[in-house]
């Protein structure tokens, strides 16, 4: 991924540590069902049309989902404060998006699609581990699903399971280093991440995400 998200002369995009950081500076997550405090998370909302690697950045809505997808924190519309426009905007996530674009559009040439960025950070503590998908196994009632793991501190777990429609697992793995990947068919499988501890509970201990999905309108 990393090779892939390199600019023209191979090197890392040049906001990457400013990139890196922004995980720093997200709101605490409001809405959550279970009461639980350990995520925060910015969103924004783009646009991309058929055969383009270009995003747009489409004005600042609400994310929303259903409770048939999210039956723990869907059903209502949940308002989060935006990604910071240096991010948006920024190298990094320009070649996110623009990889996004060209490998969801090989599956689906025609589509014009409605993409939302998620920034997650889950906080894990020893005696009450965080949960990277409290709703559980579940779908994100889009087409397709990007998941980059930006950076692990301090903590134990995190296992990415991926199963059928039927709840069969197919796949178990661990997003780790910088930029590991995991694309999804979001009409096709069911994903969850199992709770994150603490190693050390005297020590700052997370779990950052960017979640980007792509729906067509």
């Amino acid at each position: 991924m990393q090779t892939y998200l390199a600019d023209e002369a191979g090197a890392a995009p040049a906001d990457l540590p400013a990139f890196v950081d922004s995980w720093n500076d997200l709101p605490r997550d409001q809405y959550m069902g279970d009461g639980g405090c350990y995520r925060s998370r910015r969103h924004a909302t783009l646009s991309a049309l058929p055969s383009s690697d270009t995003a747009s950045l489409a004005p600042h809505q609400p994310h929303y989902q259903s409770l048939t997808y999210n039956p723990l924190n869907g059903g209502i519309a949940r308002h989060f404060q935006p990604v910071a426009p240096h991010v948006l905007q920024g190298a990094s996530m320009t070649a996110i998006l623009r990889f996004g674009c060209r490998i969801f559009g090989r599956q689906l040439p025609h589509a014009h699609w409605h993409i939302e960025v998620h920034q997650f950070r889950i906080d894990a503590k020893l005696a009450a581990a965080g949960k990277p998908t409290p709703e559980g196994l579940h779908r994100d009632g889009v087409d397709f699903v990007l998941m980059l793991m930006i950076k692990r501190s301090n903590i134990a777990n995190g296992c990415t399971h991926i199963h059928d429609l039927s709840g069969q697992r197919v796949d178990s793995f661990t997003l780790h280093q910088l930029f590991d990947a995991a694309l999804v068919n979001d009409r096709r499988v069911l994903h969850e991440v199992t709770p994150v501890t603490a190693l050390d509970p005297d020590a700052p201990a997370s779990r950052d995400v960017l979640v980007v999905t792509f729906r067509k309108k």
